[in-house]
């Protein structure tokens, strides 16, 4: 009886992991195609030198979140036949969600920077 809750929460991982992995794909297509539209090279270096630094580490921040979640996404590509590398496919498929979502969180941060920097100074 244990053996069959084990299985079915094991399936339910795996079920769990594929959504997360789809989300995952999502948000950093969506992240990429955001960066892509909104970072014109003219107005990145206009303003000040501490507004030019915070925005260069936000830009920085989303940058590395990003290459860390598509590592963890391309490692978990092939799915895997033990049930201790299936736990690690899983894990490696959050780990990538999160990172994905650090990196749209540094993108929010970087556009409410601007959004507000163009309120105060406009």
């Amino acid at each position: 009886m244990l053996k069959n809750h084990v299985r079915r929460d094991l399936q339910w991982l795996k079920r769990q992991a594929r959504k997360d992995r789809r989300i995952t794909a999502a948000v950093l297509a969506g992240v990429l195609a955001a960066w892509v539209r909104q970072l014109p090279p003219s107005d990145l270096l206009a303003g000040s030198p501490v507004l030019l630094a915070l925005s260069l580490g936000l830009l920085g921040a989303s940058c590395a979140a990003w290459l860390m979640s598509a590592y963890f996404v391309t490692r978990t590509v092939r799915a895997r036949k033990e049930p201790a590398e299936q736990l690690r496919w899983i894990s490696r498929i959050s780990r990538g969600k999160e990172w994905a979502f650090c990196s749209l969180s540094a993108y929010v941060a970087w556009h409410l920077l601007h959004f507000v920097t163009a309120l105060v100074l406009g």
